[in-house]
């Protein structure tokens, strides 16, 4: 990997901030731009940030004070869509996951993870825009199968087309407008037309939604990201 994956770190225990942050300093393609051990102030620090210095990824903590991890989320899906979130937190739980799909977060990790799954989920967000465990994985399938809980993720009126569900595939392996225009015989501006549409159908508000409802339903694979 050629890019420097910008990440900043959330967590209201001084300890495992600089835990992290140590952990991070030994990886040559990533780097700790910001630190908080709060969200109002991180949200303060993040809105006087220039492009080149905003994060690719936010590690959030999700019990803090006054504003726990998931308001946070809230707000930065609201103002920052197309910051990639990866939630830390001692409490795994299967019902945290269907509200981490929900929010469209990238990842879910135990702050008892190992190294390796820690640094692949960086790695993944980064590249992929979701990272799973196979826990997770297995977990998402028992979403799949329950038809209440995967309509509360994602409610619909309308279906998606075949050729909307074309693109998403191509989305989800991380084809620009132009290439899948390419692949499809159809003008980058048609792309971007079924883009913002899917958007609109699966309300989701970027592409890691977008990717999540691929895997939720079935449209595409984790195995092949």
């Amino acid at each position: 990997m050629n890019h420097q994956i910008k990440i900043a770190l959330i967590d209201d225990e001084q300890l495992i901030l600089e835990g992290v942050k140590m952990l991070l300093s030994n990886e040559k393609n990533i780097s700790v731009c910001l630190t908080s051990n709060n969200g109002p102030d991180f949200i303060e620090k993040l809105g006087s940030l220039s492009a080149d210095e905003f994060p690719h990824i936010a590690l959030v903590d999700v019990q803090m004070q006054p504003m726990n991890g998931f308001e946070l989320v809230e707000i930065l899906k609201e103002k920052y869509p197309e910051l990639r979130i990866i939630i830390l937190s001692s409490h795994y739980k299967t019902s945290i996951l269907g509200y981490m799909v929900k929010l469209g977060v990238s990842a879910f990790l135990p702050k008892n993870s190992d190294r390796k799954t820690f640094i692949d989920a960086i790695t993944m967000v980064y590249k992929n825009g979701v990272f799973f465990t196979a826990e997770d994985h297995q977990m998402l399938f028992t979403y799949m199968n329950s038809s209440a809980k995967k309509k509360s993720l994602f409610e619909m009126d309308d279906e998606l087309s075949e050729r909307e569900k074309d693109v998403v595939k191509l989305i989800c392996q991380e084809y620009t407008n132009n290439e899948i225009g390419e692949k499809l015989f159809i003008s980058p501006r048609t792309v971007e037309s079924h883009r913002q549409r899917i958007l609109e159908k699966i309300g989701a508000k970027n592409t890691v939604g977008i990717v999540i409802y691929a895997v939720v339903n079935n449209i595409y694979s984790l195995d092949k990201m």
